[in-house]
């Protein structure tokens, strides 16, 4: 006796594969093939395999995409086939050509990724890179392969049935709208917006938790500490590793040998007000208090997304000014930065100019010969906020003495436009601004204009690297090579970098997740003697020899290198 037949079940599965079923369309074989071959050439910083899979799957599926539109469309205008006799016997075979050239090119990215490592001291891939990236890389290609064909199996159906009420072009054109707009909710509403609220979540935890060995300040004086306007649980855990952090009067005195004074650190976490305009009038009154506006020196720090203050730059500057120096921060998020400007792109710059707003009113109202010195500075996504909260207009006639910004983003409008208006024959990645009074740039070599030209009132001094995807990225790489790729090549950027449409700026957008895991003093890791030289250029520190930087260099560069290997290796890499 026979079972029931498995016909209808075939049946089913049938239809239900069926949009995923078929032959690969050859055009979009080859210009993936050649996307590919693209995406595996270098760029500013190292990638390892599942970035480098990632990246090339990408490439592969946005290559086949226009592949299949150029076929499609050939055949809507109905244009003659190409080719005829060998002709079309070559085309036929191009697209196997094109997979076994990828196949062949795989082997050669080594070499190539090799050469951003050692442009980095860092030490060659493992030899099976070049097979893992390949198995990501298809992965990736057959997810975005079928939501592909999905897309246009759903754009059919919704054609096929609006064709019984509406003239054929016109149906679909409706099919592939209400594809588009399904896929986008569904991208956008459903993932991504649980993607963020996960990371929400995220974030607001750790940035919450206080580690059993996180003690607080015992020092009246402190942020945090006993009679302070900002409560211990109310700083954040950036905030908390900051004013806990940093050398002390003993540690200054000891390297200088000269008498030195307790650094002023004060920090304002997201809890502690509820809303940014009090957490700024909250970090004013507590930077009253420590008697900040009592020191030679302050500085207005604008932190990163997660509220991170960067140590190698406040350490550096504590050192330098023998510890008179105070320095205020407001915490505006504790997603990273490009959460942060995904999410809230303007709630940072809002903080950020809320609170300097408010130590600028009432750093005017001082006597001029006793108040200090007054500066601003931001890291990345701090720079650019940073920037935005000094209204030169708003000053002219007080201005500020100068700003220190680290890595600004490429959106920095600024330094863009310092940058695009550069002097002539100065590189992109080091320009030379006019008479250089008011504005220079700096990197690991320094700046090109000499340490003894004169400055003008206020000094900005922008310090970035050449190898930082952050600074150098912009959208525009789609279609047109970037300045900073043409000669002279900067020391920090691997000569086998070739500009490819639309890959660079696919290559680059992805540096840019990994621009902090590269050495310290490459990509977004700035290194503390690289800000011993930008402190020096804006405020101009005097008493300190040659042998003593190096000294100071000598003991900050490694200390922060092994700050930056544990906390690499505590996240697992």
């Amino acid at each position: 006796m026979t079972g029931p037949p498995a016909r209808p079940s075939r049946n089913l599965l049938a239809r239900l594969t069926a949009p995923y079923r078929g032959p690969l369309c050859r055009t979009g074989q080859v210009l993936g093939a050649l996307l590919f071959i693209a995406s595996l050439t270098p760029s500013l910083v190292p990638r390892d395999y599942v970035a480098q899979g990632l990246l090339s799957g990408i490439c592969f599926g946005l290559g086949y995409l226009i592949g299949v539109a150029l076929a499609a469309l050939w055949r809507r205008l109905m244009l003659p086939e190409l080719g005829r006799g060998r002709l079309q016997k070559f085309l036929r075979w191009l697209p196997w050509a094109s997979l076994l050239a990828c196949t062949f090119t795989v082997w050669w990215v080594r070499p190539w990724q090799d050469s951003v490592r050692a442009v980095m001291g860092l030490p060659p891939m493992d030899e099976s890179f070049s097979l893992r990236l390949l198995v990501i890389a298809l992965a990736v290609f057959g997810v975005l392969l079928v939501l592909g064909r999905a897309f246009a199996w759903v754009a059919r159906r919704v054609g096929a049935l609006s064709r019984r009420v509406m003239p054929a072009p016109v149906a679909r054109l409706l099919g592939i709208v209400v594809a588009a707009m399904l896929f986008f909710n569904i991208a956008n509403g459903v993932l991504l917006r649980g993607a963020l609220h996960a990371a929400d979540a995220s974030f607001r935890k750790a940035d919450a938790l206080i580690p059993p060995d996180a003690i607080a300040p015992t020092r009246p004086g402190a942020t945090g500490g006993p009679g302070s306007l900002v409560a211990w649980e109310q700083m954040g855990r950036a905030g908390r590793d900051y004013v806990t952090a940093g050398p002390d009067a003993a540690d200054i005195a000891a390297f200088t040998g000269t008498p030195a004074l307790q650094p002023i650190r004060v920090y304002a976490g997201l809890p502690a007000a509820a809303d940014a305009r009090a957490r700024a009038r909250l970090a004013l009154r507590e930077l009253q208090r420590q008697g900040g506006f009592e020191r030679a020196n302050l500085v207005v720090i604008t932190p990163t997304g997660t509220g991170w203050v960067d140590p190698a730059a406040a350490d550096s500057l504590e050192y330098l000014l023998h510890g008179n120096v105070a320095s205020v921060a407001v915490q505006y998020s504790y997603l990273s930065s490009p959460l942060s400007l995904m999410v809230e792109p303007e709630y940072g710059e809002e903080t950020s100019r809320l609170l300097f707003a408010e130590v600028y009113a009432y750093w005017r109202t001082l006597p001029v010969e006793t108040r200090p010195r007054l500066f601003v500075h931001g890291l990345s996504l701090g720079a650019m906020n940073s920037e935005r909260s000094v209204n030169l207009f708003d000053m002219i006639d007080t201005p500020i003495d100068g700003a220190l910004w680290s890595g600004p983003p490429f959106a920095t409008r600024t330094w863009r436009q310092t940058t695009n208006q550069r002097n002539a024959g100065s590189p992109e990645w080091l320009p030379v601004f006019r008479d250089s009074r008011s504005v220079r740039f700096m990197n690991q070599g320094g700046s090109p204009v000499p340490a003894d030209a004169p400055w003008g009132r206020m000094r900005v001094v922008y310090l970035q690297y050449a190898s930082d995807p952050i600074t150098f990225f912009t959208p525009y790489d789609a279609w047109r090579q970037p300045d900073w790729m043409a000669e002279p090549r900067a020391p920090d950027v691997s000569p086998a970098v070739r500009w490819y449409p639309l890959v660079s700026m696919l290559q680059l957008a992805l540096d840019m997740l990994l621009a902090d895991r590269t050495p310290m003093g490459y990509g977004h890791v700035f290194a503390p003697s690289h800000y011993i030289a930008g402190w020096q250029a804006v405020m101009g520190t005097q008493g300190w020899s040659a042998g003593d930087i190096r000294r100071l260099q000598f003991l900050l560069d490694p200390r922060r290198r092994q700050q930056i290997e544990q906390r690499r290796s505590a996240a697992g890499g």
